[in-house]
């Protein structure tokens, strides 16, 4: 079977659907999932600006499998033609290969020598934080209860990770000349700097909290820009930040939280640019009611469990439109965006294997 899937692996990798520019139409690797999908009713979506879907239903499954065919941009620093597959003595590299059309070569191999109920979700914007066709699908009338979400987890059925939040906090300052009284508290960078003392302070201040194997507040100041010189009052300023919440933690909690860590009047605005939930959702009795329920899916589909993970997935979307989802797929996240990106022929098979396992 590995070889049916390098085959296909080939043949997904070649295809550019880098994110961005998500420059991705209805032709093109849905032409070639449509030519292998035989005897499946298949219909393909655009969603817009490069966001396509394309369901893939063979008799009347309840259980959904889920897996996004947009990459991250190549870089420079790749050391060869990033969408052309390369395969040495245990691994194969190429762009997406781990992340994650190693996982739709797989589904596509065990689709080609099975013959059971099968669903298969393909879509193409979940690397730009957009998800149109998740949200589509959950939109409609589509009759399933269960999912699994391919991302790279050694093949180990991920129950639970955390949210993601990020933020567009602007400040206002008043300008003048820095040598005046009021430049301490004039300035908008000033405001900008304390907020970050008092946002780092508290999310210290959670380093104790748990769940699932996951400890803490994951946050990151990423930009922070404004001002003209060194003698002038900077009038204004903007800063980005994001955090990750345990699946515990409220988001909307914690964002009443930073928007309040400064005086009054100093932050302009407080826009929240995307949300994730947590996988699983819900308040912290729901979340673990539903990390229960995953776990027994994973047990009844025979998977091996793993840890808790600091990353975020489309898993947590299904679930919190109330269906049963797990994390599991080919390749290792730490290989995931990375120059010369690659999946091991091991894991390639492992999950092969599986599927077709799951399928029969």
């Amino acid at each position: 079977m590995l070889a049916k899937t390098l085959k296909h692996l080939e043949a997904l990798v070649s295809y550019d659907t880098r994110n961005p520019p998500r420059d991705i139409g209805t032709g093109g690797i849905f032409d070639y999932l449509r030519s292998q999908l035989t005897g499946f009713r298949i219909e393909v979506t655009d969603h817009g600006d490069g966001a396509v879907s394309m369901l893939a239903v063979r008799g009347n499954p309840t259980r959904l499998f889920n897996v996004h065919l947009d990459t991250v941009p190549s870089s420079e620093a790749w050391s060869a033609d990033p969408h052309t597959l390369r395969v040495t003595a245990d691994r194969a590299i190429g762009l997406g290969a781990c992340d994650i059309k190693g996982a739709a070569a797989g589904l596509i191999t065990a689709a080609s020598v099975t013959q059971g109920d099968a669903a298969f979700l393909f879509s193409t914007d979940e690397e730009a934080n957009d998800a149109r066709c998740i949200a589509a699908f959950l939109g409609s009338m589509h009759g399933f209860n269960e999912v699994i979400v391919a991302e790279p987890t050694q093949c180990e059925a991920v129950l639970a990770h955390r949210g993601i939040s990020s933020v567009l906090l602007r400040f206002r300052g008043v300008a003048g000349h820095a040598s005046g009284a009021n430049a301490m508290q004039a300035s908008a960078l000033h405001q900008a700097i304390r907020w970050g003392g008092h946002a780092l302070d508290h999310v210290e201040s959670q380093a104790h909290q748990r769940f699932g194997g996951l400890t803490g507040l994951r946050f990151n100041i990423g930009r922070v820009e404004g001002g003209i010189k060194a003698n002038m009052i900077a009038p204004s300023a903007e800063l980005r930040f994001g955090f990750r919440p345990l699946p515990s933690m409220s988001i909307d909690g914690l964002h009443e939280r930073f928007g309040t860590l400064v005086e009054a009047g100093a932050i302009e605005r407080y826009e929240e640019t995307f949300r994730g939930p947590s996988l699983p959702s819900g308040d912290v009795a729901d979340a673990e009611h539903r990390r229960l329920e995953a776990r027994d899916l994973a047990d009844a589909l025979q998977l091996p469990i793993g840890n808790a993970v600091d990353f975020w997935t489309e898993a947590s979307l299904f679930s919190a439109a109330g269906m049963t989802a797990i994390v599991y797929g080919p390749g290792d996240i730490a290989q995931a965006h990375t120059a010369d990106e690659w999946v091991t022929l091991e894991q390639l098979q492992r999950y092969t294997d599986s599927i077709i396992r799951i399928l029969d």
